[in-house]
């Protein structure tokens, strides 16, 4: 008999329903002519806490820091523990044992740790295949199983996964443990949890609430001509300041001098004026690619203030219980080529589902759309483990008021992907008067497209002015009375979820090393779609962030931890050398150890320097949480590929 374990039950149905034969239901698995589909819930084993190494281990103390397990430890999920039951069973009777975990560095441990914690032989362990499927769809699915690949070839992704997984907990583990019990000496009772992604997200919070407390706004003065062409056409251009003008200019190149911009007003007012360059192009733009669960959050978060998490959960019942959208655990924006021949038949039911639920913001859509066209999001190469997340053939007739929402998003993202470009046009004009030179710009929509979609959000110009007039190089002007515009600098703005999710994803641009910026361009940044959520959340559950409306601000609890931690772990680096290694480790150009021991030897010195260290701006704080507890796990609804406890990285 041969066994595929796939990694979740949506995805062995499917491979059940791809493989010849009849198909027989059973319990925890599915019967497929000569083979059988099982399937793991996510991880179907946890790490085993610190007292299943040593009973002493379940009291923290300093002297039993650092925590480095011998021999590591899985344990049964207590809630998943009957489906390894069968697993057991069925691996024992297996002939041949395919591994169908998602095709990426988590999916391949899902199912290689079970296969190892079950001690199958090594004989039929070497023996093993990968079925690599990114795509739900019967002829891809067909396709994958068509070319199972031996499971040995992807040892070295598993083992860069178990590094990872391994290296967070023992980061995590003990350094909350050394944290809190610092916290405790100044009286602060909750858990201080430390991990290599969430406190440097909470350091992001902090960071920039600091920079707003201790902004000073200062004045800077915009100049503007009032310029007239030969045929008495009025339009405006604002200066912009030469080399020559530097000493005066803050780093965003505002004028912050009253007399430089007054001598600027004294020398172009009544004066002739030249148009030195004037560009005008037709720009066609693109619509935005179809969602993935961070762009979607993102977007929640702005136009309905949904937070991270609630859009999370909104998705898993849509995904799950109405099955109206895709797989929404998604880090892809793209679509594989094959789902193209499916557009139709979605178009339809998204038209329909829309209908139903009384949803009018697509009526502008329908005459536009075209069926035949294919936008760029369609790419094989950009698909992932998943596809972007799209509306699916079924048609929904009831959603609750949230529910519809996040539908109308994921659905509005899929339609405009058949709609014509946003067609406007440009103008930029370079014009010179008395030696200075002054911009003037103009944008002019031709044709909406897809735009119809999006309604303009409320936008400040800096100065309005009113179309330009037809211009041509080297075309005179006249320049009547210069005007002073007299403006404050801003402080920097609070994070909202959209703004943070949106920091974390894009982490790289808060890092200065370049070598290190360009290690992160290049991973998911800082945490996963799947876990982001879970880490904002568990910011506000320990107390360290707080909401004021759409912001998320720190508490004061969050400032003093990250004032107390040294900066190497509140800063993203670390993500970024260890993101580093773990490729290299995946793709066999180094080893685990690599990683591990310089990791344990870090921790031995960081848990002695943790002793000395006093956290007194925790000192006569209240306190969530409990020392040494565990946090709640995730709501019912989908699976977590990776649980962690209160003290771990996450």
């Amino acid at each position: 008999m041969r066994l595929f374990i796939a990694e979740k039950p949506s995805l062995a149905r499917a491979i059940a329903d791809a493989l010849p034969g009849p198909k027989q239901k059973a319990d925890g698995h599915i019967k497929a002519g000569d083979d059988t589909v099982t399937w793991c819930i996510g991880h179907l084993l946890e790490q085993a806490e610190p007292d299943a190494y040593n009973p002493a281990f379940k009291q923290w103390s300093h002297d039993h820091l650092p925590i480095i397990p011998d021999q590591w430890q899985w344990v049964p999920k207590s809630k998943t523990r009957g489906q390894l039951s069968v697993l057991r069973k069925l691996v024992k009777s297996a002939d041949r044992i395919v591994h169908a975990g998602d095709p990426d560095r988590e999916g391949q441990l899902l199912v290689d740790e079970v296969i190892d914690y079950l001690k199958v032989p090594k004989a039929k362990k070497a023996s093993m295949q990968r079925c690599l499927i990114a795509d739900l769809n019967p002829s891809a699915v067909k396709r994958s199983l068509a070319n199972l690949k031996p499971n040995a070839d992807y040892r070295a992704l598993s083992t860069s996964a178990l590094a990872r997984a391994r290296a967070d907990w023992l980061y995590g583990m003990n350094l909350t443990r050394a944290f809190t019990l610092q916290g405790q000496t100044v009286g602060y009772r909750g858990v201080l949890s430390v991990g290599r992604v969430q406190t440097p997200v909470l350091g992001l919070v902090v960071r920039r609430d600091e920079a707003i407390d201790a902004f000073v706004s200062q004045p800077y003065f915009d100049v503007w001509a009032n310029l007239e062409t030969e045929k008495g056409d009025h339009f405006k251009a604002k200066w912009e300041p030469s080399e020559a003008c530097e000493p005066w200019l803050d780093e965003h190149r505002r004028n912050l001098s009253l007399p430089l911009a007054k001598n600027v007003v004294q020398r172009i007012s009544n004066q002739p004026a030249q148009v030195e360059d004037c560009n005008r192009q037709t720009k066609r733009q693109a619509p935005p690619l179809p969602h993935s669960l961070s762009s979607l959050q993102m977007e929640a978060n702005r136009v309905f203030g949904l937070g991270a998490q609630q859009v999370l959960d909104l998705c898993q019942s849509l995904y799950e219980t109405h099955k109206a959208i895709t797989y929404p655990r998604s880090d892809s924006r793209h679509l594989p080529q094959e789902h193209f021949a499916e557009a139709p038949k979605i178009l339809t039911s998204v038209k329909n589902s829309l209908l139903q639920l009384g949803e009018t913001g697509a009526e502008a859509a329908w005459p536009t759309l075209d069926q035949s066209r294919k936008s760029k999001a369609w790419n094989d190469a950009k698909v992932g483990a998943h596809h972007a997340i799209i509306p699916t053939e079924r048609v929904v007739q009831r959603l609750n008021p949230q529910e519809k929402q996040v539908y109308w998003l994921v659905s509005r993202a899929y339609l405009t992907q058949f709609m014509p470009p946003w067609i406007r046009r440009e103008t930029d004009a370079t014009i010179t008067i008395a030696g200075g030179t002054f911009k003037a710009r103009d944008s002019q929509t031709q044709d909406p497209g897809w735009k119809v979609l999006y309604p303009s959000r409320a936008k400040k110009e800096e100065e309005p002015t009113p179309p330009l007039p037809p211009l041509e190089n080297g075309q005179p002007l006249r320049s009547h009375q210069g005007e002073i515009v007299e403006k404050h600098t801003s402080p920097p703005k609070p994070f909202t979820e959209a703004t943070l999710l949106a920091a974390m994803t894009g982490i790289a641009r808060f890092v200065k090393d370049p070598a290190l910026k360009a290690v992160l361009k290049d991973t998911d940044g800082l945490g996963t779609e799947a876990t982001r959520a879970g880490i904002i959340e568990l910011l506000f559950k320990r107390g360290f962030l707080k909401r004021e409306a759409k912001n998320i601000r720190s508490t004061e609890a969050g400032r003093a931890i990250i004032q107390a931690l040294p900066d190497a772990l509140t800063e993203p680096d670390r993500t970024a050398r260890w993101e580093s290694l773990l490729a290299d480790i995946a793709g066999q150009k180094a080893r685990y150890e690599d990683l591990m021991q310089p990791l344990v030897a870090e921790l031995g010195e960081l848990t002695g320097r943790f002793r000395q260290l006093v956290p007194s701006g925790l000192k006569g704080l209240p306190a969530t949480g409990k020392a040494g507890g565990r946090r709640k796990g995730r709501k019912k609804g989908g699976y977590t590929k990776r649980k962690r406890t209160a003290a771990t990285s996450s």
